[in-house]
């Protein structure tokens, strides 16, 4: 990444809370991307029959991330979902973008947490998390990079996180409004194959059609509180 991309995102609004070489070290080494649900993929709204949802906005940037990471590394980013609840939609996204996991109806997300690092060998400093509220902050305390979703309406919870230096990066859009696409198109842009990742999709070259025959090959694995693996 250079100055003139790292400008794209904070002209926008975001936040960057480490100087850009630290940044750029860290996302070097992620191997596995996790993201709450609920305030990031979309509002957080719910109701009575009424389940939050995702966006092919969001789809289509992590999709890119993880095509990315396999031009760079010939491994496909490791990616799922640590939720407290059990949401149709997002079992539907999992299954659907053949993610490796779902951690589901985890209240404590370190729990979670620790099952998907014993499952793929990983340490924390290589796992990035994507959050955005008060019972995602144990995971962010241990996470490689961490992303916060913006959030006007919680200028205390945004202060905490602030003081305590539980972000690395704190979006310019809200989870309503495609900040999942932010982070990944960040993060493609900090491992420096933005560009290539989008010219062998508009192609769907050779790079491409191997990538997502080995994507959809993966078949997700569920984690609660009461499996082990």
């Amino acid at each position: 990444m250079d100055i003139t991309d790292l400008k794209l995102f904070t002209d926008r609004g975001g936040v960057f809370t480490l100087p850009p070489s630290d940044f750029l070290s860290r996302a070097q080494q992620i191997k596995c991307i996790i993201f709450d649900w609920d305030g990031v993929f979309n509002s957080g709204v719910k109701g009575d029959g009424v389940f939050s949802n995702f966006s092919e906005v969001d789809s289509m940037g992590l999709n890119i991330l993880r095509f990315g990471s396999k031009i760079i590394s010939n491994d496909i980013l490791i990616a799922g979902i640590i939720s407290g609840e059990n949401n149709p939609s997002t079992e539907k996204f999992v299954n659907r973008e053949h993610l490796n996991f779902k951690c589901l109806g985890f209240k404590n997300k370190t729990e979670g947490l620790s099952r998907v690092l014993n499952k793929y060998g990983l340490t924390p400093e290589q796992t990035a998390f994507v959050f955005d509220d008060i019972l995602d902050l144990s995971v962010a305390k241990v996470c490689g990079l961490r992303f916060k979703i913006a959030r006007n309406a919680t200028p205390m919870f945004n202060k905490y996180v602030e003081h305590n230096h539980l972000a690395d990066y704190i979006t310019a859009n809200v989870g309503s409004e495609f900040a999942v696409r932010e982070v990944c198109e960040l993060l493609l842009a900090a491992i420096g194959v933005y560009n290539k990742a989008v010219d062998s999709r508009i192609a769907f070259d050779a790079d491409y059609a191997n990538y997502i025959a080995e994507r959809n090959s993966i078949e997700p694995i569920t984690f609660t509180p009461e499996t082990t693996y």
